[in-house]
């Protein structure tokens, strides 16, 4: 049963799976029912995904007052940090926004259904024809029924982050002296790593909130948690004298003050003790984690490696192709949002077997990251053109950068498609085909990196960078195109 709101007629269905990328493409832009929910859900989580690295933007720059030796030290501890953070954190977020979206859809569904034996609705029409339908906010923090809602995932998920967290936070510590103790800032990354538990609880509390389509909640915690490391910063670095550990205190206070926000906002709304082990279903989380885990390396090498390239050539090289890449990799924050947004929807969607609201979402977010990747080009491609200056003034590195601008800015369509794509995959719970379709892609791409980098140096790394991307849309169409896997439906007259 389609949502309020949104009416299509049978006619309007696509008729073969490749119409679904062109439909209705002159309404990309339109404010309709669907436009601004995907609108509502996308703008409040590329705010929160911008929130963290501006951030840390500040926190590097505290601690460079302090000298360069220890910014460089914690440069090394937070890039340590957030790779082995990642590898855990992106399977956790994607697979609960997936499955709490289910779940919390099938939910409303049955409370529906219990509502109408129980009571007579009151039409929505207002003719008092049969075809009443059961309101279900999805704003609220509560049902019809104003009591909490049980969704087993939510509590999967808490079980699940927790656990990482503490493995995380064991692993680093260990990890420390080994690692960094060269440096004398081994003191930095074991205290960070104490907050490792509420970083991959919190990141869990998002993806619960994303599959609720709530990303105003997780927005607002994130806005908290970081102006408070802001604030206590300088008062522990150079009120307390503590340098990089105060430094190091404050972000760990300031990710508890997010993970406890969002879990007293939570336990409002989620009965998370209520369901037994056997609803939990941990096998399937763990299992679908594990296959997004496998899709998070193949990503995490292929860029690891072009980076690794670069080094290779000299300091320049990579200094340009540092400069090149953050910009080429933050941009992708604004199509996550889209690809948050139209993960959320579809997967509520495919919960109700709503064929025409799937095809439907995907074909607007898919328009939408078109569109944005476009806009994105044209921006990159003035704007770094001119603005490379602030990043560096050597000439040399200079003259790189502006010989990788033509990759930077023309792939933006490509990168924005790319993102959106992952988002559209997970809401119809296609785990096995990102994982395994990523694997594949990452193994000519590497190939295509080493042949490329040998021969053509920086312009090869950024060719090959390019086949890497497009490889990865076109899996994408491969799969809707084709109509296979959960996308069999658009062969449906």
């Amino acid at each position: 049963m389609a949502e309020e709101g949104y009416k299509e007629s049978p006619a309007d269905s696509p008729r073969y799976p490749l119409h679904v990328f062109s439909k209705d493409f002159r309404s990309v832009l339109k404010l309709d029912e669907l436009g601004l929910e995907i609108a509502r859900i996308a703008l409040p989580a590329a705010l929160a995904l911008t929130a963290d690295p501006i951030a840390s933007l500040v926190d590097t720059a505290f601690i460079g007052q302090i000298g360069p030796v220890e910014l460089a030290a914690v440069g090394v501890s937070i890039a340590l940090f957030n790779q082995v953070s990642r590898i855990a954190i992106f399977p956790l977020v994607s697979i609960t926004t997936s499955f709490v979206a289910e779940e919390d859809a099938n939910s409303s569904h049955r409370e529906c259904l219990e509502t109408e034996e129980s009571q007579e609705l009151i039409p929505l029409n207002g003719s008092g024809a049969s075809d009443s339908r059961c309101v279900h906010m999805h704003s609220s923090s509560f049902s019809v029924t104003n009591k909490k809602r049980i969704i087993p995932s939510a509590s999967s998920a808490l079980i699940i982050g927790s656990i990482l967290g503490l493995l995380q936070a064991v692993f680093l510590i260990s990890a420390a002296k080994p690692l960094l103790s060269f440096m004398g800032i081994k003191h930095y990354l074991t205290l960070r790593s104490m907050g490792a538990p509420a970083v991959l609880l919190s990141l869990a509390m998002q993806g619960v909130f994303r599959g609720f389509r709530d990303t105003k909640t997780p927005l607002y915690a994130t806005v908290i948690g970081d102006l408070t490391n802001i604030i206590l910063d300088p008062i522990f670095i150079f009120g307390f004298r503590l340098g990089v550990s105060g430094a190091a205190t404050a972000h760990v206070i300031s990710q508890y003050v997010i993970s406890g926000i969002l879990l007293w906002r939570l336990t409002g709304q989620v009965d998370l003790l209520n369901p037994s082990t056997k609803h939990l279903e941990l096998g399937r989380f763990i299992k679908n984690c594990f296959l997004l885990l496998v899709r998070v390396m193949a990503v995490t090498f292929c860029v690891t490696l072009s980076a690794s390239l670069a080094a290779r050539d000299g300091p320049i090289p990579m200094a340009a192709f540092q400069v090149c890449l953050q910009v080429w990799l933050a941009t992708s924050l604004l199509a996550d949002g889209l690809a948050v947004a139209g993960q959320a929807i579809m997967a509520s969607a495919f919960a109700k077997k709503d064929h025409e609201r799937a095809a439907a979402t995907a074909s607007r977010v898919l328009q939408l990251g078109l569109v944005l990747g476009l806009v994105l080009a044209v921006v990159i491609g003035a704007g770094l053109h001119f603005g490379a200056r602030l990043f560096t003034k050597d000439d040399d590195v200079l003259r790189l950068v502006r010989t990788g601008l033509p990759f930077v800015a023309c792939t933006q369509p490509i990168n924005a498609l790319a993102f959106v794509f992952d988002g559209v995959n997970f809401g119809a719970s296609d785990f096995g085909y990102s994982a395994a379709s990523l694997v594949m892609v990452s193994v000519v791409s590497v190939s295509c990196l080493l042949l490329l980098s040998s021969a053509h140096g920086f312009v090869g790394l950024w060719l090959g960078l390019t086949i890497y991307m497009s490889l990865r849309v076109a899996v994408g169409f491969l799969r809707i195109g084709t109509g296979t896997g959960p996308w069999s439906f658009l062969w449906s007259p």
